[in-house]
């Protein structure tokens, strides 16, 4: 059968808004494949949340306890900046779990076992609970809070130091584990800012006489 100019054009106007929707569905399918998935409850990237957010707590306490021990200037304006700073990313770090609708804790399942690393560290009896990476023991926090002066900046910094070396860890740990995107580059984030926050407090404490 021979098809007349108008049913030429008819024919081909099918073909193309077929092949339109053929490419659209394509696009479509490959945005969905694209698509950030969820992390799972055992993921790195729910695991470094919820470890990270408990973790940046106790510098957040450590920070203002020392600013009423203290009236040195450099420490409160370094504590300030601490505390302001942990405090801003672990209600990223909570956001982020309420949004992939995870549990903010998750029984049963010791930390840093996103990293390999579950039922870290000996210090995990008693009121301390299971501690990560550099996180101070509950005596210790108990003589930050009696010291003053500069005893209490000297503990502080010398506490301090330590909790970023684990949050360091920790964080790189992120870097290598999680998926790509803004909680990485977070963690990188921590990374840099800590090491240089250690090299200070490194000074600090040489000013000091420790």
């Amino acid at each position: 059968m021979r098809l007349n100019r108008t049913q030429w054009a008819s024919v081909t106007a099918v073909v193309l808004a077929l092949l339109f929707a053929g490419g659209a569905v394509t696009v479509a399918s490959a945005d969905r494949d694209e698509a950030p998935r969820t992390p799972t409850a055992e993921s790195a990237d729910a695991g470094f949340a919820r470890d990270m957010a408990v973790h940046h707590q106790q510098a957040v306490e450590m920070s203002f306890i020392v600013r009423d021990r203290t009236r040195d200037e450099e420490v409160r304006r370094l504590a300030y900046d601490i505390a302001n700073t942990q405090a801003n990313q672990r209600g990223m770090m909570l956001g982020w779990l309420d949004m992939w609708g995870l549990p903010k804790v998750q029984s049963g399942v010791p930390p840093m076992t996103w990293m390999g690393m579950g039922g870290h560290g000996d210090e995990t009896a008693g009121e301390d609970g299971e501690l990560m990476p550099g996180m101070a023991t509950r005596a210790e926090i108990d003589q930050l809070t009696r010291a003053s002066g500069r005893a209490a900046e000297v503990l502080y910094l010398k506490l301090m130091t330590e909790h970023h070396k684990g949050g360091i860890h920790m964080a790189q740990g992120c870097v290598e584990r999680c998926v790509p995107g803004v909680e990485r580059d977070l963690a990188q984030g921590m990374v840099d800012a800590q090491e240089s926050e250690i090299r200070l407090m490194a000074d600090m404490l040489k000013q000091r006489g420790a």
